[in-house]
């Protein structure tokens, strides 16, 4: 775990039914003072108009998409000069990651890319209640995060661990291997 003292933003992204939620949330309960952020909660207040993103996305797709990160970045800076240790936890793939960082002004800044195998992606997202999968399927989604995003942070391919065991991973190594300047 980081002893810097400070109050860090760490993003915790990957493709969906890799984990993010269930491992920020241990992430999170690790530290005294702590927030987890779900950049998702954005896209849903949107009550009319709301545009999902598509693999051929579209200029009000991106925008829409631009705005979420905006407020998501908004809120960790501000949850972090209060004095919390912010995990933020998004779907964060492709050139859009540069772009995210960009937007959050507080550093130190973390990093950690879970990218299980598709199968194993398949298999978590058969075994939950919520469904991510319609318009992506993984193995679109897989590619993106494989093929267009930056090599930045700390990547973990945590198909074979449990959330906790993914969880230790991440607190043991994002400090040194996924920090962003």
């Amino acid at each position: 775990m980081s002893n810097s003292g400070q109050s860090e933003i760490l993003l915790i992204t990957g493709i969906m039914a890799s984990g993010k939620s269930t491992v920020a949330q241990l992430v999170a309960e690790r530290f005294d003072r702590s927030v987890h952020l779900r950049g998702d909660v954005f896209r849903k207040m949107i009550v009319n108009d709301r545009v999902e993103v598509k693999p051929d996305a579209d200029a009000d797709g991106l925008e829409q998409l631009r705005l979420r990160y905006r407020l998501t970045a908004q809120a960790a800076d501000a949850y972090a000069e209060a004095g919390f240790r912010v995990v933020v936890q998004d779907v964060v793939v492709g050139p859009m990651l540069t772009e995210f960082l960009s937007y959050v002004k507080r550093r130190p800044l973390y990093v950690a890319v879970l990218c299980p195998t598709v199968a194993a992606v398949e298999s978590r997202e058969a075994g939950r209640g919520k469904k991510g999968y319609g318009i992506w399927t993984p193995a679109q989604l897989d590619r993106v995060l494989r093929a267009e995003t930056p090599k930045l942070g700390l990547w973990l391919d945590s198909s074979d661990w449990t959330p906790e065991e993914t969880a230790a991973r991440i607190l043991d190594r994002v400090w040194d291997e996924g920090r962003i300047d």
